[in-house]
């Protein structure tokens, strides 16, 4: 009996899942039917029992979706791909006795491990952030904590009093989170503060971002990084103080604790370096996918985007190694389409050097995201 262990439902993982439910004649190059006869048994683990698509989540926070439309269901696509699903997350991996345990104790043994857990926030980078701050990581806890700030928001314009939110880190995503948020209080008093350590805002889309965070009235603090984060307080390098109801961290994310404690080799970050085949530099029962991973000799950006498409290759090479045939070689693009929405319908696209927005822009966008949605629903 084989085992493979599929460690997270990010973005690749559900390709696998979706792979593993296929017949040949749908997929011919994907894992076949034939992975699944008696010698070889499939675990995923995830914390949660849904994986929430992140390119349509400030479109829920804005009002364009359900949230039930943003979210991918991972006990069906279990079931169809004749999978065990078990709740919890990773807490230490052994990668010499091929065992991962979970957060619920469990232990789980493995022949090949595969793994797309996804970054985590990294609170300790600003002090009280922890405390005082809604991280934008896990998504879970962050759509949770939107709902009690827009709770607070409405009871606040019931009483007559404004909300001032201000956003710890100025990347295209936290921007984005940010002007979803501002068009769903738009018929409310909420005023917005982008503070950021860099001078200028994210890629080549950066000036078009700007221009409008402008025009919608944003405040916005470019070079002055928070140094420390009270209850409705950040406190900024230059030592001027930012009053806020609400502060949401959105800054970088890191790399989780355990791998680089398991002796699985990393980069400086503490993200498992892989190769071209997406497996492990040290370990080659392990494979790895998305953001928890670097690719040691194509290193790109930590993106939804290259998480997406690295869920093919990795599906194949899966089925390639439990095999023990030869691994195909994947090379991630070197160019993506970023899409990011402005709140409204209405959205920016960059594509290397190119860049485009208008109403358009968000049709195509939302074309996109519903199509991939469409392909995981069981």
């Amino acid at each position: 009996m084989k085992r493979l262990l599929l460690l997270g439902g990010g973005h690749a993982h559900v390709h696998v899942l979706k792979s593993l439910a296929e017949s040949p004649a749908q997929s011919p190059t994907e894992l076949p039917d034939e992975l699944l006869d008696d010698d070889v048994e499939v675990t995923l683990l995830s914390p949660y029992a849904r994986q929430v698509y992140s390119g349509m989540l400030p479109g829920w926070i804005a009002g364009h979706y359900a949230l039930d439309q943003c979210v991918i269901p991972l006990a069906p696509l279990c079931r169809a791909a004749k999978v065990r699903f078990v709740e919890t997350a990773a807490a230490a991996l052994d990668p010499v006795a091929r065992m991962v345990r979970g957060g619920n104790g469990e232990e789980f043994g493995y022949d090949l491990l595969s793994i797309d857990t996804g970054p985590v926030a990294d609170m300790s980078m600003v002090p009280g952030a922890a405390e005082h701050a809604i991280s934008v990581r896990p998504i879970e806890n962050f759509i949770q904590s939107f709902k009690r700030l827009a709770v607070d928001v409405d009871a606040r314009t019931k009483a007559g009093k404004s909300t001032a939110i201000a956003f710890v880190g100025a990347g295209a995503a936290g921007i984005e989170l940010a002007l979803s948020m501002q068009h769903a209080f738009r018929d409310r008093k909420v005023s917005f503060t982008l503070i950021s350590a860099a001078n200028t805002l994210p890629g080549k889309v950066g000036p078009r971002i700007a221009r409008i965070i402008r025009q919608r009235g944003f405040g916005i603090l470019a070079g002055q990084a928070a140094v420390r984060i009270d209850a409705g307080r950040v406190h900024l390098q230059n030592g001027a103080v930012v009053e806020a109801d609400h502060i949401v961290f959105s800054t970088g994310a890191t790399a989780a604790a355990w791998p680089r404690q398991s002796g699985i080799e990393t980069d400086e970050r503490g993200f498992i370096l892989i190769n071209e085949h997406l497996q492990s530099l040290s370990h080659a029962d392990v494979f790895a996918a998305g953001d928890c991973a670097t690719m040691a000799d194509h290193v790109r950006p930590k993106s939804g985007v290259y998480a997406v498409r690295a869920g093919p290759p990795l599906a194949e090479n899966l089925r390639r190694a439990l095999r023990g045939e030869a691994l195909q070689r994947y090379v991630p693009q070197r160019n993506s389409l970023y899409l990011i929405s402005t709140g409204d319908k209405y959205a920016i696209a960059s594509w290397g050097g190119f860049s485009w927005q208008g109403a358009w822009v968000w049709r195509w966008k939302d074309r996109i995201d519903r199509a991939f949605m469409d392909k995981y629903s069981t």
